[in-house]
C-alpha cells in the first residue's frame, strides 16, 4: 500500500514534505524495522520509543510516527506527530494488512480465569458446525492445522492484525483470541472488529501493572463499551462484574449462570474425576451434556461456550456435539495418569480465585488427602502471594510451597511472603520445584489427590536472565518412574 493512502485512511489528510512511497511494513519496535517501513514510537510502561528513532531511522524506517521528539533528535526522515501512538498503531496496521476483521467474525473472551478454556470449547463448537476456527491465545496460535507459539496472550498491534490477515487469507471463518488486560490498556486490539465477547468472571489479578480492581474492570469493560449494536455480549450473570457490564455496553446480551437467573443455565451437576455433567439449559429446550472437564469452574466455561453457540444460532445438536467431544485444555486441570491408586493434576492456577475453584472441585472427589505444591511468580502482583497461601492451605490437607518463575526476585523473599498469609502448620518449604513435586508425590497415599499448581502448559522456568526448560507433567512422570511407581 502507498503511503499517502494508507494515512488517509486512518484520518491523516495532511503531512508536508512527504514523498510517497510503497510501505513495506509497521513496527514499533526499531529492531524489527527494514527497508520501507514507518516507524511508530510508542511510550511504553518501561521504555520511550522516541529513543530509538535513529535506530529505526538506520534500520530502513521512511517515516517516523510519534507524540513527540526527545531532546535534540534530528532525523532524516518525514516526521508525523499524533496525539495517541498506541491508536495510531494499531489503525496503520489494521489498514495495512486490509481490516481483516472486517472480512471474518472475531470473537474476544475476558475476565480473569477462564478465558484459554473458553477458546477451546468455541473452536470445537465450530469445527463441529463445520467452520474454520483460528485461536490466539495462552498457550498458542493456531489454525488450519498450524501451531504458533504464544508469546503474549494477545500479541501486539501489528502481530495481530498479521495474524488475522494470515488466518483470513488461510480460510478461518471466526477468530476467537484470548484479549488480556494488558492488551485492552494498551489498545492492542483498538483496531479490531469483535463481532462478539464473552466475559467470564473478575477476581485478583495484575494488580502490579492496574494497581486497583477498579482499574482491572475498567480495562475489562473496554471491550464490551467497544463493541457496536449489532454485535453481542456473553456475560457471566453470576459475577457481580458481569452484571455491570450488562448496563454499559450496547450490544445484544446473553446471560449464563449457575446460581442466579440466566438465559443459559445449568442443573442437577455430578462430577467425579473424569466427567462432569448436567442438564444444560436454553431458550431453545434442555439437553444433558457429559464432558471431560471436570469441575464447578468448568461448568462456567462450558455454560459460556454453550451461551455463545446459542446466540451465533449453531443450535443444540452442534452444541451438545461440540462441547461433549472436547476432552482437555493442556495444564487445566489435567490428569496425569500415574497408574496407581492416587491421582495427580497439573493446573495453570495462579491467583487466590483459580486455586479456591480448582480445590473445591477436587475437594469433593478426593477419598483421602490432598496435597498440593505451589508457588508464586517474581515481578507480580505480590499483595496476592499470602492469600494464595492462605486459600491453599486452608483448603488442602499438606502443602508444599516452591519456586514458580522467579525472575529477577530472591526466590526466598517470594516464599516469605506467601507464609505471611498461612495460620495452619500443614505445609513445608522446598525451594527447588523439582523436588517439591518428588516429595509430593512420594507423600501420595491410596485415594490422594496431588495437584501441582502455578505452571500449567509452561515448559519453562525464569530464573533471572535464564530461561530453563522445565515441564511439570514431564517432571511428575520422571519421579513416578523413580520412585518406582
Amino acid at each position: 500500500m502507498r503511503l499517502k493512502e494508507l494515512i488517509r485512511a486512518i484520518g491523516i489528510l495532511e503531512a508536508p514534505d512527504l514523498i510517497d512511497f510503497e510501505v513495506a511494513g509497521i513496527s514499533s519496535n526499531s529492531k524489527s524495522v527494514k527497508d520501507n517501513f514507518i516507524f511508530v514510537a510508542v511510550k511504553g510502561a518501561r521504555d520511550d520509543g522516541a529513543r530509538f528513532i535513529n535506530d529505526a531511522v538506520k534500520r530502513g524506517a521512511r517515516l517516523v510516527v510519534a507524540s513527540e521528539l526527545l531532546g535534540p533528535c534530528k532525523i532524516k526522515v518525514p516526521f508525523i506527530k499524533v496525539k495517541d501512538t498506541r491508536a495510531c498503531v494499531a489503525k496503520l496496521s489494521a489498514q495495512f494488512y486490509g481490516n481483516p476483521s472486517l472480512n471474518m467474525k472475531v470473537v474476544g473472551i475476558t475476565g480473569t480465569n477462564g478465558k484459554t478454556t473458553i477458546t477451546y470449547l468455541i473452536e470445537s463448537l465450530l469445527s463441529a458446525a463445520g467452520f474454520v476456527p483460528g485461536v490466539i491465545g495462552t498457550i498458542n496460535y493456531r489454525f488450519c492445522g498450524r501451531e504458533i507459539p504464544s508469546v503474549n496472550t494477545t500479541p501486539g498491534p501489528v502481530e495481530l492484525q498479521s495474524m488475522l490477515y494470515t488466518m483470513f487469507n488461510g480460510g478461518v471463518n471466526y477468530a476467537v483470541m484470548e484479549v488480556s488486560s494488558h492488551a485492552l490498556d494498551q489498545g492492542r486490539a483498538s483496531a479490531v472488529n469483535f463481532s462478539s465477547a464473552i466475559f467470564t468472571n473478575l477476581t485478583q489479578d495484575h494488580l502490579d501493572y492496574h494497581k486497583t480492581l477498579k482499574s482491572y474492570f475498567k480495562c475489562k469493560a473496554m471491550l464490551f463499551q467497544n463493541l457496536s449494536p449489532d454485535a453481542f455480549a456473553v456475560l457471566n450473570n453470576d459475577d457481580p462484574c458481569g452484571v455491570k457490564l450488562y448496563k454499559m455496553t450496547k450490544a445484544k446480551v446473553v446471560t449464563y449462570g449457575i446460581k442466579n437467573s440466566a438465559d443459559i443455565t445449568a442443573r442437577n451437576i455430578r462430577f467425579d474425576c473424569a466427567h462432569t455433567e448436567f442438564e444444560l439449559t436454553t431458550p431453545l429446550g434442555k439437553i444433558n451434556l457429559r464432558s471431560g472437564l471436570i469441575g464447578r469452574h468448568n461448568v462456567y466455561n462450558l455454560l459460556a461456550a454453550a451461551a455463545w453457540g446459542y446466540k451465533e444460532g449453531l443450535g443444540l445438536e452442534v452444541i451438545k456435539s461440540g462441547l461433549e467431544k472436547f476432552s482437555s485444555v493442556p495444564g487445566r486441570l489435567e490428569r496425569i495418569v500415574a497408574g496407581k491408586s492416587f491421582s495427580v493434576f497439573v493446573d495453570y492456577a495462579h491467583t487466590e480465585d483459580a486455586l479456591k475453584n480448582i480445590l473445591g472441585s477436587l475437594r469433593p472427589l478426593c477419598r483421602k488427602k490432598m496435597i498440593v505444591v505451589f508457588g508464586c511468580g517474581g515481578e507480580r502482583d505480590k499483595s496476592k502471594r499470602p492469600k494464595m497461601g492462605r486459600v491453599v492451605t486452608e483448603l488442602s490437607d499438606y502443602a508444599i510451597v516452591t519456586n514458580d518463575n522467579p525472575r529477577h526476585e530472591d526466590p526466598n523473599l517470594i516464599i516469605e511472603d506467601i507464609r505471611k498469609g498461612i495460620i495452619k502448620n500443614n505445609y513445608c518449604i522446598i525451594p527447588e520445584r523439582s523436588f517439591a513435586i518428588k516429595m509430593s508425590l512420594a507423600l501420595a497415599k491410596s485415594g490422594d489427590i496431588v495437584l501441582i499448581a502455578g505452571k500449567g502448559h509452561e515448559n519453562y522456568q525464569i530464573l533471572k536472565d535464564k530461561v530453563l526448560h522445565f515441564d511439570d507433567r514431564e517432571e511428575i512422570r520422571e519421579c513416578l518412574k523413580s520412585l518406582n511407581y
